[in-house]
């Protein structure tokens, strides 16, 4: 189809030309920054979870549905807004996910309860699954396979994980010289400029116009619907007990759920996910990657803060500043990452990647009560930052490999949702088994100090443990010889995702 424009090829839209022509660059930066706001959610308000447990009353298990209540909107509709990009058009999408981000975060601002807070979160969450999709589809659609591409993905890499690594620095600024809710209202000028930005800037595409407005409405809501269960019964086993009605009813839940999403993806017209996608090898193993990834490392800056404010009684602005160090790592690892795929395909970097995640955690879980921290959270923060720099271009490169344009927002989608459904489910199942173990220790007759920094150090064991996995895992990924366009898919796994 080279030379000319087919149904399933991205075009602009007749009319939906950018208003101020300006150079790709800019358009970047504008992508960057709305993946930047998404990703900053993540994790600012980890260090302000103190302040807002003090002023709302939450529970300490209730306090993690802040964070999850995000996460879990996110990932689950992540699908959904990828596919909606590709029908209804990238930049429509990406208006529309900045609107939605800008008023759920000044509703957070604004929440004197505890639902009030964790329901804007989720609304919040749902405009990121709107927004994501959006920055990286424009980005694929704009840089072809190769070098451009793995450097344009290493751009919007190393800005979205400064994002998701300065969060905890600027929550710990602002909640330290503010209050907690300027860790939201923070975002409303910001998204506003680059809404009003990417109105003028971005020019509209489509991904196959023969679908337009045929959406798996059901698939979108079984996968979230299950998502939310499974996260919901892990997070009570704590207080109700892994075998108690509660949880074993959530399971039971979400696994039906699960199963018939997977069951309507097979049999609708036009899926949310065809399943045709996870022939590939690459893809699969990519997911997997991003899978693991997100379950180990998104629990981490929830520990660490807890510990730095409740074991060691630093401020607000002290924890921020020791994350620093993974802000810069993360970068740096980022860019290291978009120089080395296009020499040495992505494959030893997303084996490399989960592997140094791990070293990184299995150091953070000597973590005592005395300990310096240094040596014992900032330099091994550091590391497990730098691996994971490493490993998210590496991913991004890997899951869109040969896939056709008109697909590009779907996938882009999927990898997204990988991540951040790991991340949901790592929090919760880490935080379970680091509440638990330090209950644990306090029934053995231990301080509280004692017994709370010996459940982080369990919880960041336990992450350690998937990171391995995980690494081992992306030997999945194909092994790919270079060549002038790059690193191609093997001929089977083109004839399968073309099937």
């Amino acid at each position: 189809m080279q030379g000319k424009r087919g149904e399933g090829d991205v075009i602009a839209a007749m009319g939906r030309g950018p208003r101020v022509r300006v150079a790709p660059g800019v358009v970047l930066l504008l992508v960057c920054l709305g993946q930047f706001l998404v990703l900053l959610d993540v994790s600012v308000v980890n260090v302000a979870l103190p302040s807002i447990r003090a002023d709302l009353g939450f529970t300490p298990s209730g306090l993690e549905w802040v964070v999850n209540a995000y996460t879990l909107a996110f990932s689950g509709f992540l699908l959904f807004g990828g596919r909606a990009a590709d029908i209804f058009g990238r930049r429509r999408l990406l208006l529309l996910g900045l609107g939605l981000f800008l008023l759920a975060s000044l509703a957070d601002g604004l929440a004197s309860t505890q639902w009030e807070l964790v329901s804007a979160r989720a609304l919040q969450g749902l405009g990121g699954a709107v927004l994501t999709p959006a920055t990286l589809t424009i980005l694929l659609v704009t840089h072809p396979e190769g070098r451009s591409r793995a450097r344009a993905l290493g751009v919007w890499s190393a800005v979205a994980a400064a994002g998701g690594a300065s969060g905890a620095l600027l929550g710990g600024v602002i909640t330290q010289f503010l209050t907690w809710r300027w860790i939201f209202f923070i975002n409303v000028p910001i998204a506003l400029v680059v809404l009003v930005l990417s109105a003028l800037t971005v020019a509209e595409t489509y991904g196959d116009r023969r679908s337009r407005r045929q959406l798996d409405v059901g698939g979108a809501l079984s996968v979230t619907a299950g998502l939310v269960a499974i996260t919901w019964g892990i997070a009570r086993s704590q207080d109700a007990g892994w075998g108690s009605a509660e949880v074993l009813t959530a399971f039971g839940v979400g696994l039906a759920l699960l199963a018939l999403f997977v069951v309507l993806e097979g049999r609708v017209a036009h899926p949310l996910v065809p399943l045709r996608l996870f022939a590939s090898r690459s893809i699969s193993g990519a997911n997997l990657v991003s899978l693991g990834v997100g379950a180990a490392v998104f629990s981490v800056w929830y520990f660490q803060t807890l510990y730095l404010q409740t074991v060691r009684g630093l401020t607000p602005l002290e924890a921020g500043l020791t994350f620093l160090p993974q802000t810069l790592a993360i970068m740096a690892g980022a860019q290291i990452s978009a120089r080395l795929i296009p020499r040495i395909g992505p494959r030893p970097l997303l084996v490399g990647g989960p592997l140094l995640i791990g070293a990184g955690l299995l150091w953070l879980a000597q973590i005592r009560v005395g300990a310096g921290i240094p040596a014992s959270v900032i330099v091994p923060g550091a590391l497990l930052a730098l691996g994971a720099g490493l490993a998210f271009p590496a991913i991004t490169v890997a899951a869109t490999r040969g896939v056709p344009r008109a697909e590009a927002g779907l996938v882009s989608g999927v990898v997204n949702t990988s991540r951040q459904v790991g991340g949901s489910l790592g929090l919760a199942a880490l935080v379970t088994l680091a509440s638990g173990h330090a209950a644990t220790l306090e029934a053995a007759g231990h301080g509280a100090p004692l017994a709370l920094t010996g459940g982080f150090g369990f919880g960041f064991a336990a992450g350690a443990a998937v990171a391995v996995v995980t690494g081992l895992l992306a030997l999945i990924v194909p092994s790919q010889r270079r060549s002038r366009r790059g690193w191609p898919l093997p001929e089977r796994e083109e004839e399968a995702l073309a099937a």
